[in-house]
């Protein structure tokens, strides 16, 4: 098999118990691709569950981290360095906050807007640089404690609305490798149903 010339990263924390959280999409999402392409997460290196396998006609590795979400970045850049890729061949998937339910945002670059995971990947590669699709978690309504948030079970409305969000996710990335970050971005970039303003 060619040596994988894109890394794709799924954010999450190991264990049952975490598993249909919102914190999870990204694992989730990872899951997903790896079913559509017919690829097996079955070992660990650099701290990650890894499969390799051939995305949109592309070699590529799928990870999973588990270090738990705020040591991301140590499993990342481990990954890249012995894949001996470089950051603008990585794809993190992730949840956001700041975006409501079922909405995607592809984005290219930028600050971690919070999210610990994403933050710990940019302090570890020292730089902001790298492709992350972040899938929207916002229920709609004030979020008292996002920390306990993220970490519970997704409500039985979301899950039955999970399926779609995973599908639309795997083909955004599927996308970005197809057809690069920017039309991807055209495409895929999409607001979820209902009126709430979306943060960018």
């Amino acid at each position: 098999m060619p040596d994988p010339e894109i890394l794709v990263v799924g954010l999450g924390n190991p264990g049952p118990e975490y598993e249909f959280t919102p914190h999870n999409l990204g694992f989730l999402t990872v899951d997903r691709l790896a079913a559509r392409h017919s690829v097996r997460i079955s070992r660990l290196e650099c701290r990650a569950e890894v499969g390799q396998g051939s995305l949109e006609g592309k070699p590529a590795m799928l990870a999973k981290p588990q270090t738990f979400m705020n040591l991301s970045g140590q499993s990342v850049a481990g990954l890249l360095e012995k894949l001996g890729l470089k950051p603008d061949r990585l794809i993190v998937v992730h949840d956001e906050l700041d975006l409501p339910w079922l909405s995607m945002r592809i984005k290219l670059e930028g600050s971690a807007a919070g999210h610990n995971g994403v933050e710990d990947i940019i302090r570890c590669l020292g730089t902001q640089e790298f492709t992350r699709l972040r899938l929207g978690i916002h229920p709609g309504h004030k979020v008292q404690d996002g920390a306990k948030f993220v970490l519970a079970p997704l409500k039985g409305g979301q899950r039955k609305e999970l399926d779609e969000l995973l599908d639309a996710a795997s083909a955004a990335v599927e996308s970005i490798i197809a057809q690069g970050v920017e039309k991807a971005m055209a495409v895929h970039n999409r607001r979820a149903p209902g009126p709430r303003r979306e943060e960018e």
